[in-house]
């Protein structure tokens, strides 16, 4: 059974996130209010995944984000998922600064669908990536403005690159834009010729690889 710890300041919202979580097959093993309290949680007993708010007390800043930095540096086998009401570039580019596994920052108000939201968290524990698509946007977007790589990509492989750093298959982007996955992968091919990022045949190590480079 997969533990988590829960940190949210609301309290509606941190019994919600409990009885979700328990429904999805999780074991809550603690449930709190402050980023301190976090801290002391997860080291009294490491879980297999923390799931925190960014802002929480003590200053209602960033707290939480701070508080799930720590943990990725003292317990690097613990899984973190951040939530945010904001997208903060900054906030995606600490996440992933030291390393991109079993990572995930999500948008309170796009979690619309429980199942996914719930299999967002497995792909996180499994040691994979779940980032919101408005954070990957953001991510590109500056990309396009300071890196002349990035700027040289079509509109198409522009799609492809964000949908690669969600963590999504070549089935499912195939899917999603109605081509067939050979033209992915040519896409995917010209993405990585135009980044200087080595082919490699390992879908979760494209993933990090993208997305280290849109963090940078």
């Amino acid at each position: 059974m997969t533990t988590v710890v829960i940190g949210e300041d609301d309290l509606l919202l941190r019994k919600g996130l409990e009885s979700v979580l328990v429904g999805g097959g999780f074991t809550v093993a603690a449930s709190v209010g402050a980023a301190d309290d976090l801290l002391t949680a997860v080291a009294a007993d490491p879980p297999d995944l923390v799931v925190t708010d960014i802002r929480m007390p003590p200053t209602h800043t960033d707290d939480g984000l701070l508080a799930a930095l720590q943990i990725r540096a003292r317990h690097p086998s613990v899984a973190v998922v951040v939530l945010s009401q904001y997208v903060q570039r900054r906030y995606a580019t600490e996440l992933l600064a030291d390393q991109s596994a079993r990572v995930g920052y999500l948008l309170k108000q796009r979690i619309s669908d429980l199942d996914d939201f719930l299999g967002s968290l497995r792909t996180v524990v499994d040691g994979g990536t779940a980032i919101d698509p408005e954070v990957v946007e953001v991510m590109v977007n500056r990309a396009r403005l300071v890196d002349g790589q990035v700027a040289r990509l079509t509109p198409r492989q522009i799609e492809v690159l964000a949908l690669i750093a969600e963590g999504r298959s070549n089935a499912w982007i195939a899917a999603r834009l109605v081509v067939s996955e050979k033209a992915v992968v040519q896409h995917t091919s010209h993405i990585y010729d135009a980044l200087g990022i080595p082919v490699d045949a390992n879908d979760h190590r494209r993933v990090l690889a993208v997305v280290r480079y849109l963090a940078q």
